[in-house]
This record gives C-alpha cells, structure tokens and sequence, in this order.
C-alpha cells in the first residue's frame, strides 16, 4: 500500500476506533462506580459538614442570574456561602446581584474590572475562607443535592484535588440544541466516565466543578492568560499529584449556543484552550512521573494529526478529480465498509450513553433522532476548528490576560 492508502485507512478508522475506547472505559465505569451509587440518595447533613463557598463570576449575565442566584440558594447543603464576582459585566448585572445580596445573607458581592473569569475566580478565591470551593457559570441552574454529591468524593479521600459535575443541555428548542443533548451525554459524558478509568482527566467542566482549596492554593490558583482556565487549572492539579474525579449525579443545567456562529465561536474557543494547555505542559506530562498522562497526551496528539488527515485527504480527493495521474484509494467498497462500522459503533455509543444517562434525564431520549446527525455535521464543525484554533494556540503570547465576551446562550430559550 501507499502512503495514501494508509492515510485513507487512518482517516476512516481512527473514529470507530476512539469511540470503541469510550464505549469500553464509560460501560466499566458505570458497572464499577456508578451503578453501585444511589439515586437519588438522601443526604444528610449536619452543622459538622465541612464549608462549602460557591464562586459565581458573571459578565452580562442581567439576564439569567436571578435565576441562577435563587436555585443555588434551593441547595440541600447547611453549611454553604457564595461569593459573586461581577467582571465588569456592561449591563445590569451588578445591581441586581446587589439587590440580590439584600435577600440572601450569605451571599457576598464582588465587582472589579472586566479582567476575564479566572481573573474573577482568583479574586472570589481570595475572599473565602471554606475549605471546598465550588464554581459555576452565572446562567445556570445547579441541581439541589449537586454540592453533596461532589462532597463526598473529598471526605472519602484526602487525595482528590478536584471533581467535575454533569452538565445537562436545556437549551433543546432548535436542531443545534438537540444534538448537544445527545454529543454532552454520548460524547463528553462518556469520554469523562473513560478518562476516569484510564489515567487522567482532560478538563473539569468550568460550569460545574469542586476543588480543595489548599490544592487550589498549592497550584496558585487560576492562570489569567489561558484561553480556557478550566482545562489549565485540570492539568496543574493533575500534574501536582492531586486525584480528578467525576461525578455524573452531580447536574447542573446550563445554556448553550443554538445559532451556528454561536457554536462555531464556541467550539473554537474550546480548541484553542486545549491547544493552549497541552503546549505549556508538554514538556512536564513526558516526563516519567507523569506517565498517567501519557495516554491523554497521545490521544489528544492523533486527534489533531486525524483532523489534519481529513485535509490532506480531502487535498487528495480534489486533486485526483483534477486528472492528475493519481490514483484515488477510497473505493465504494472501501468507504462502504468504514462508513457501515463507523454507523454501527456510533449507534452503540449513543445507546449505551443514553441508557446509562437516563438515569439522571428521562427526556434525553427525545433527542435521539436529532443524534444521528451529530458524526455528519459536529465532527466537520469540531475539525474545522481545531485545525483553525491548533496554529492560534502556537502563535498565542504568554501572559497576555484572558477576557471574555457574552457568548451565545440560546436566546430562543428565552423566548419560549
């Protein structure tokens, strides 16, 4: 065979062959761990519990933060303070967490100039005194007994460092908005559930997370100049020999793009940060010590080379097509027999993430149909943007501060 060949058999088999991986390590996870855990429990909690501080950075965020604000406060945990940091937000963000901290007492309101939310996080940070600090995103709504669940991963071991929640899509009015549903449970979900079986976790969900506030101090907290500090802030605790655990009964229901450009902006952002991360720490996951990462790196590493390959191949295509004397390696027969097992593990991945995540959201199978799309319109999004974000991520300057702007929300959500 040539090299094209090769490329080819890489291009289409790589896929089905990542997807069997999750399959493998989410279906042991949920036949070790999860099955065995109760739900719902009932737990209780008395005045012994250890203290719990929520951070809540918000930008612009007029819109939904009484929402957020009254259901934190629904929480069924007694020893619980928030801390919401205003980021500058341009709208009335500000006022309103003022006025909300007149309802509830132990909320404490924090406002600085628009310096980005790790920024906001490190600033809340210093203003609490818990010993488990938990962040979420100022528009969305964290189930009751998230808190409690995530807490019993840090009284059970002294080694967890951080534990990552399970964000559920509510924004499932639009097509867009369907197939997130099923790519957070089938993709995301799963890919937690397996990375928590085979060594490392490659990032605790900024919108739902827990740490232990000396291992937040002992990494120094969240790095201002990371495009996405959750990712960052996942490796430093990993690499510093803190445990990542996730936690899928811990929910939290967040808003997500439904418009194409908010999506693309979004998922661009995502690449970017993870580029950024496995940049700065290459260099420290090679080394001996942290061979547990090995297998995260490598992944990540054929992952950005397979969305290359689609390019190049696609180069190839174009070029044959041209007259060139060249021979086109991806017959009928070839491209038949990957696409069939691609549809085949695509089917099983879905199933066994929806039933595994039915447990926690009963209407995720309404969004079963709208699934079959994602490998056909997410995977060409999600591979135009690392093969967009990978070279930004090179080019990007250390230490220059990382701002946000209001991302699409799905605004049709609102509308309803």
């Amino acid at each position: 065979m040539n090299i094209l060949e090769y490329l080819a058999i890489f291009t289409l088999g790589y896929p089905s062959l990542m997807a069997t991986i999750w399959i493998c390590g989410g279906i042991y996870f949920y036949v070790h761990w999860e099955r065995k855990q109760p739900w719902p429990a009932k737990l209780e909690w008395d005045e012994n519990a250890p203290t719990v501080t929520v951070l809540l950075p918000c930008y612009n965020e007029g819109a939904n933060v009484d929402e957020t604000v009254h259901h934190l406060f629904k929480q069924n945990y007694p020893q619980m303070k928030v801390i919401a940091i205003n980021d500058g937000s341009k709208d009335d963000t500000g006022s309103r967490l003022e006025a909300l901290a007149l309802i509830y007492t132990d909320l404490k309101v924090l406002h600085q100039p628009n310096q980005g939310k790790a920024s906001a996080m490190n600033h809340g940070l210093s203003e609490a005194t818990s010993d488990i600090i938990v962040g979420i995103d100022g528009d969305a709504i964290l189930d009751y007994d998230a808190i409690g669940y995530m807490m019993g991963h840090f009284m059970n071991s002294p080694k967890v460092s951080g534990v990552t929640g399970n964000p559920r899509v509510r924004t499932r009015s639009t097509v867009i908005g369907k197939i997130q549903t099923g790519e957070f449970s089938a993709i995301i979900g799963l890919i937690k559930r397996a990375q928590r079986i085979y060594g490392m976790v490659f990032t605790i969900s900024g919108v739902i997370c827990a740490f232990r506030r000396t291992a937040l101090e002992k990494v120094g907290g969240w790095n201002t100049d990371m495009i996405t500090e959750d990712i960052d802030v996942s490796w430093r605790l990993q690499l510093a020999g803190g445990h990542v655990r996730y936690e899928p009964r811990a929910m939290c229901w967040v808003l997500m793009p439904e418009t194409l450009r908010g999506l693309f902006k979004q998922r661009l952002r995502w690449s970017q940060g993870g580029g950024e991360v496995v940049l700065r720490y290459f260099s420290q996951t090679i080394r001996w010590k942290n061979r547990r990462f090995w297998p995260l790196m490598l992944e990540y590493i054929i992952s950005v080379a397979w969305c290359y390959s689609v390019i190049a191949l696609l180069i190839a295509w174009l070029v044959s097509q041209a007259n060139q004397p060249m021979e086109w390696p991806i017959t009928t027969q070839v491209f038949s027999y990957f696409g069939s097992i691609l549809i085949a593990v695509s089917f099983i991945q879905f199933t066994v993430s929806f039933y595994i995540d039915s447990r926690y959201d009963k209407e995720i199978f309404r969004c079963v149909y709208w699934s079959i799309w994602y490998p056909f319109a997410y995977w060409i999004l999600n591979m135009a943007t690392v093969v967009i974000a990978f070279p930004k991520a090179m080019m990007r300057q250390q230490g220059r501060l990382a701002t946000w702007t209001s991302p699409d929300r799905g605004e049709r959500f609102h509308e309803q």
